[in-house]
């Protein structure tokens, strides 16, 4: 697993070096909203440390899946809510098995 501090930022140009990935893919990732830089345009954007992740998972899906931008975004999002879902399903099971055991 990789650890990233979230103080970190990265420049547009530091992001695709770490994900090895060009910098034209990262903008149309931006620009489909699977990727949220602060800036308002790309030689001001700054991305987060908790963004490479993120864009190192898109650019997997991307090579490997060949899903274009608009894909990559989707497959993201639906991958985040499947993840807050098992999270509320753990939370609710947990919850009811405390008030089956009276506690």
């Amino acid at each position: 697993a990789l650890i990233v501090e979230t103080e970190l930022q990265f420049s547009l140009e530091e992001l695709s070096r770490a994900c090895g990935a060009e910098a034209a893919l990262l903008e149309a990732l931006v620009l489909e909203g699977a990727l949220a830089p602060q800036g308002d345009a790309p030689d001001q954007w700054r991305f987060d440390g908790a963004v490479l992740l993120r864009a190192r998972k898109a650019i997997r899906l991307e090579r490997e899946l060949h899903l274009g931008a608009p894909g990559v975004a989707l497959v993201l999002d639906l991958i985040e809510e499947i993840e807050s879902l098992k999270v509320q399903l753990q939370h609710k099971l947990a919850a009811s098995e405390e008030s089956r055991h009276g506690r």
